[in-house]
């Protein structure tokens, strides 16, 4: 009797479901649109010129789409990696200069804001103690003065 062996792959992350002739959805998605697409434009190639000519422009139409279906690069399909590609070339700016959230300069930011806010209050406290004494000042003069004009009467 022979013994019959099925390989197990070790990263069951990459095992994916097949639907119909050993192909995933996407894939059987995929290529349906490029048969829906490429044999019609064969047909309509024919009739302006030649089998061969025709022949190349079916393929040329149908490639995309099974590029779409069967191209994977780190787990990611073809269009994600085109997204990818068009943002960091086309989209996003070229020069994308490094900045850090650096834990000491948010600590130094920090003091030198509570440093601002005491001086700020010290301020305050300064001119309302000025403040009081004026006023204190003046009522007191008031009060000597009118003392003063009541003694000279």
């Amino acid at each position: 009797m022979a013994a019959s062996y099925i390989s197990v792959p070790r990263d069951l992350t990459k095992v994916k479901s097949k639907v119909m002739f050993n192909l995933t959805k996407r894939q059987l998605i995929c290529f349906g649109v490029a048969a829906l697409l490429g044999v019609p434009s064969f047909f309509l190639l024919k009739k302006v010129g030649s089998t061969s000519m025709a022949a190349m422009g079916m393929m040329v139409i149908m490639m995309p789409f099974f590029f779409m279906g069967m191209y994977e690069k780190n787990g990611e399909p073809l269009e994600v990696i085109l997204d990818h590609f068009v943002k960091a070339n086309f989209i996003r700016p070229r020069i994308r200069p490094y900045s850090t959230n650096n834990y000491y300069e948010a600590l130094m930011r920090q003091a030198k804001a509570e440093q601002e806010v005491e001086a700020i209050v010290r301020k305050n406290d300064e001119d309302v103690s000025q403040r009081r004494k004026r006023n204190h000042n003046a009522g007191t003069s008031e009060q000597t003065g009118t003392g003063k004009n009541q003694r000279d009467n």
